[in-house]
């Protein structure tokens, strides 16, 4: 037996793992123009659309049930990600991604822009876009001021990093859970064509947003609306 182990031949050394190709740095994008730089508000008026958007998130206790009604109507919708959160939940960014949905930058750690400095802003922006592009390889297009208070200075570096401004026409205020029906009435009774619609999938307890989704989505698409994200 010693002389059969003697004659085996040797194992062959096993090869390190190669190291994770690097991805390659985000792409510059172009300064925007003086009117690209002004806050997006609604889509077209002039037709039966709706912008549905989702902020505050990745959420892994809602994102997930917002992603399976969505696919349900076949929306496209507008996630504000949370830097944060995002840095928490890559695979739910790559889901969202996935799923065909824009995501937006809405900052890394959710504060008031408005009393911030340049450098303070451009920091949230630019750690918030790079996990972003890291994550789907995809860059933000579009910014949201948490809260929708923007500042000179907030608009400038958005618009200075390549990302248009966008705010919102109906707010059902969700984020202060009035209640399923609170919601869903709020958003029916002000949804225009053209409306952008504010939701939350992040940032506390969304169950009342899920539900009115359930609720407010399925009449809309019966009414004849359709659903769009703002173009890039």
């Amino acid at each position: 037996a010693q002389a059969a182990a003697s004659a085996a031949p040797p194992q062959a050394a096993l090869a390190p793992p190669a190291p994770a190709a690097a991805p390659p740095p985000m792409p510059a994008r172009r300064r925007l123009t003086e009117e690209e730089a002004k806050p997006v508000n609604q889509l077209d008026p002039g037709q039966r659309v709706v912008g549905l958007t989702i902020d505050d998130g990745p959420d892994p206790r809602y994102t997930p049930t917002v992603l399976a009604l969505l696919q349900q109507y076949g929306i496209r919708a507008t996630f504000f990600l949370v830097g944060e959160c995002a840095v928490e939940n890559t695979g739910l960014v790559r889901e969202i991604a996935d799923h065909g949905h824009h995501i937006g930058n809405h900052t890394w750690t959710h504060p008031d822009l408005r009393h911030m400095s340049d450098e303070a802003v451009r920091d949230e922006l630019e750690r918030t876009s790079d996990l972003l592009y890291r994550t789907t390889g995809r860059q933000p297009s579009w910014f949201r001021a948490p809260g929708g208070d923007w500042s000179p200075v907030a608009i400038r570096v958005t618009t200075e990093l390549g990302m248009r401004p966008m705010g919102w026409t109906v707010d059902p205020e969700d984020w202060a859970t009035p209640g399923t029906s609170v919601i869903t009435e709020r958003i029916l009774k002000n949804v225009r064509p053209g409306s952008i619609v504010l939701n939350h999938d992040g940032g506390g307890d969304r169950s009342q947003t899920v539900a009115a989704l359930k609720a407010y989505l399925p009449v809309l698409v019966d009414q004849g609306y359709s659903f769009s994200a703002p173009a890039n």
